[in-house]
């Protein structure tokens, strides 16, 4: 056996190899599956998992963007005109959310953890000094007292509106960006403090909340199953909370919104139990994206999670008291929120009723402004992108006594990440793809070697074919004659014969 054919048959055996087990590989989905359950051991809240310090210490920055509507008619809007507001900022806040206290519960299938946050003021992000720009806004304390003297007699009412006005304070007020966020001593307060030492006399949207925790939570681990990965066990020593009216509305659901478990496809739900609005909400798959080179899932809270009862009836739980509820795309949170009348909603009202848009003159809803979503790389689970989008609103009903009609004064905020993770996530799934498509790489090396081994074959048939086909022809058509030289020599006339390969059919 020739050099040559060695070659072809070794060729042959290899490709034929390969290409069984590359396809055996392929069908089986060996080392897609052995990838898998590796992510499924790795991505666990353990000491020794990779993911443990990340979780623990977040490595992205988070930035809160607050933006606010200043009232521009106040006055106007008192003798029963509709508002209008300008929107101003953002007013960027760096976020720093280290887990603290972290203890391992239950052989380590749970863990213990504190979240405090700490807010600090970013200028070069900003639109402005929060603590030089003056906002005019409605008088949230205000407000608040006015609720809940709304079930005593209109002569009663009426003495406290002169004794309020004597004080210098009225419907709206003008206050520092910096106070309505962290806090300020207000007068009525004040007042009130001095009779009920229990209530607080400083108040802001933010107040008390830099530098605190949310609550005290217990997570699973994902130890015993990875759909378990980061979901919340209990808040507050708490499975479920009691202030909706159906059991379904109070369950808590979900992770705190940081981790998701790996493995995530586009036909599942996505829990999160949001402690700022008191219930869980969950998130529907939305379309692809690509976020800084890396592709991933989009996430976003539907059109049913603040859906009118009469059009999603799971939604009736979370009117308080039962049968007293609000349109769509807005949430009453004051329930939780120590009775101030607040009501939660997208910003600008985007995806809310006609009757809150129309409201406030200044409100432009849009989805690429102001969408809530979360942008996960399917394999980890891991967040790329995240915009939380809220918008806190104050109730003002017209109450007896007191000049004033229903109204919602919104804020709201946004939260981005870094680009050092998104290359970190990029030569992770760079590594999990090259291990994943393996047995592709060694189905295609089988085809190229087959090809190698049609061409040697072709070669080596042509080859042969040429030595077959090889026939004898004489160069010169004079005969074959005799000649004499002078000195009497005979000699053959000079022919001679050569090979050259001719068709068959002249042989």
């Amino acid at each position: 056996m020739t050099r040559r054919s060695c070659c072809i048959y070794a060729t042959g055996i290899v490709s034929a190899h390969l290409l069984i087990v590359g396809i055996a590989l392929v069908v089986a989905q060996v080392f897609q599956t052995m990838i898998h359950n590796r992510l499924k051991q790795e991505i666990t809240l353990t000491e020794k998992s990779q993911v443990f310090e990340s979780w623990k210490n977040p490595p992205p920055p988070v930035y809160m963007e607050y933006y606010f509507f200043n009232v521009t008619n106040p006055w106007e809007f008192l003798q029963g005109k509709k508002a209008s507001v300008k929107q101003i900022g953002p007013y960027t806040y760096r976020e720093y959310r280290p887990r603290e206290n972290v203890t391992f519960l239950e052989n380590g299938t749970k863990l213990y953890a504190l979240n405090p946050k700490t807010f600090v003021f970013v200028p070069e992000k900003s639109a402005g000094n929060p603590e030089v720009d003056v906002v005019t806004t409605i008088n949230i304390p205000f407000v608040a007292v006015m609720n809940e003297l709304n079930s005593y007699s209109f002569l009663l009412r009426s003495m406290v509106s002169v004794y309020i006005s004597s004080l210098g304070v009225d419907v709206f007020m003008n206050r520092t960006v910096h106070e309505i966020l962290w806090g300020f001593k207000d007068p009525l307060l004040s007042k009130i403090h001095n009779m009920r030492p229990s209530v607080d006399e400083h108040f802001g949207l933010m107040w008390k909340k830099n530098g605190t925790h949310e609550g005290e939570f217990v997570f699973h681990t994902g130890e015993q199953n990875y759909l378990d990965y980061g979901k919340i066990d209990t808040w507050n020593g708490l499975r479920e909370m009691s202030w909706w009216s159906s059991n379904q509305s109070n369950m808590i659901n979900g992770t705190d919104g940081a981790v998701f478990h790996p493995l995530i496809n586009r036909n599942e739900l996505l829990y999160i139990f949001a402690a700022d609005l008191c219930r869980s909400i969950h998130l529907a798959y939305v379309e692809d994206v690509e976020v800084k080179g890396i592709q991933a899932y989009r996430f976003a809270p539907p059109a049913d999670v603040l859906m009118n009862p009469k059009d999603n009836p799971t939604n009736a739980g979370f009117c308080v008291p039962a049968g007293d509820c609000l349109g769509t795309g807005v949430l009453k949170v004051s329930v939780c929120r120590e009775g101030a009348p607040i009501v939660v909603s997208f910003p600008h009202f985007y995806q809310a009723d006609p009757e809150y848009i129309n409201a406030v003159e200044g409100m432009n809803p849009n989805k690429e402004e102001h969408e809530t979503y979360l942008d996960l790389q399917p394999t980890s689970g891991v967040p790329i992108r995240a915009c939380k989008r809220a918008q806190l609103n104050v109730i003002v009903k017209r109450i007896p006594g007191f000049p004033l009609s229903r109204l919602f004064f919104p804020l709201w905020q946004t939260a981005t990440i870094d680009d050092e993770s998104a290359a970190q996530m990029k030569t992770l799934l760079l590594i999990v793809t090259l291990v994943s498509n393996f047995p592709v790489f060694i189905v295609g090396m089988g085809i190229i070697l087959l090809l190698v081994l049609v061409v040697l074959f072709c070669r080596n048939r042509q080859k042969k074919t040429g030595k077959d086909d090889t026939a004898y022809t004489q160069v010169s058509n004079k005969p074959d004659e005799s000649a004499e030289t002078p000195a009497g020599q005979m000699i053959r006339n000079g022919s001679y014969i050569a090979l050259s390969p001719v068709d068959a059919q002249k042989c």
